[in-house]
């Protein structure tokens, strides 16, 4: 099915706000990868569509004020092979590497990954994992929010018309950070359930920091607090690790679908998340 609508190519970022305030009706563009597709099957049906993949704005990785900061249209093929994610968000790296096939990670964006919404999404677990926020530009002027607010539902955020997700940042982190994903197939595969973990910890193998952050099985990513905090300030012994697992995957509320059953993501919820905090707690303290 085809339809018309208007396409747009301002030359700057405030041109795209202006656009972008004038007509609500009017989507932002970047890499394209959901929002073709759903144009495509009559999902969502645009007044218009106002190009901002090439914006210099909203590109690159770079360090400010002890935050790493991320464009909004970076793809996910440069998120996978930049270095500083590499040094400080090895969590983000590897969920990158995981994210569908070459081709589309060469087109997909950050920002629309989050946009987006899908309880899915590959890129929110880590960056909620690192205690992230976004930045929502707007004529009006700047919001940041803490990322675990900006979701509010399946394919829905706090994003207002009007406004565009222009960087996502997060403080340097002390600890360490990893991702796991659980798909139909090794690669090109939707998540079945996906976590990832931040840990801060001691010589003495106490819990310092521990963020524990859920996708595929609640309508939008999470962090299970309530995991979390059972263990900060305590031991990481085997049987602590093993408690604090089954309250993270006590906190989701999974639906069966083509995919995999409630009970198969509940289970493999409690798995994952185990088995990162067990990996990082490994790790050789610098």
């Amino acid at each position: 099915m085809a339809f018309e609508f208007e396409f747009y190519t301002p030359a700057t970022l405030t041109e795209a706000l202006t656009r972008l305030s004038a007509a609500p009706a009017l989507s932002p563009l970047a890499g394209g990868t959901n929002l073709v597709a759903d144009i495509r099957c009559a999902r969502h049906i645009p007044q218009g569509l106002v190009n901002i993949n090439h914006l210099p704005d909203l590109k690159g990785v770079q360090l400010e004020d002890n935050f790493l900061i991320l464009g909004s249209t970076i793809t996910i093929a440069e998120l996978l092979m930049n270095d500083l994610v590499k040094q400080y968000a090895p969590a983000l790296q590897q969920a990158a590497a995981l994210f569908a096939n070459p081709l589309i990670r060469n087109r997909a964006t950050l920002g629309g990954n989050l946009v987006d919404a899908s309880p899915a999404a590959d890129m929110a677990p880590p960056l909620l994992g690192l205690n992230a926020e976004v930045e929502l530009l707007s004529q009006p002027g700047l919001r940041i929010i803490p990322l675990k607010e900006f979701f509010t539902g399946v394919r829905k955020t706090i994003l207002q018309p009007g406004e565009l997700l222009t960087r996502v940042r997060f403080p340097i982190p002390r600890g360490s950070s990893a991702f796991l994903k659980i798909g139909l197939r090794k690669a090109d595969a939707i998540s079945i359930v996906s976590a990832a973990v931040y840990l801060e910890y001691n010589s003495e193998n106490f819990c310092q920091e521990l963020r524990i952050a859920l996708g595929s099985v609640s309508p939008c990513p999470f962090r299970a607090e309530e995991a979390e905090n059972f263990l900060k300030g305590h031991l990481m012994t085997p049987e602590n690790i093993h408690l604090t697992a089954k309250l993270a995957a006590k906190a989701t509320s999974p639906i069966s679908d083509i995919r995999s059953s409630a009970e198969y993501r509940h289970r493999m919820a409690e798995v994952i998340v185990g088995r990162l905090i067990n990996k990082l707690a490994t790790q050789k303290i610098n």
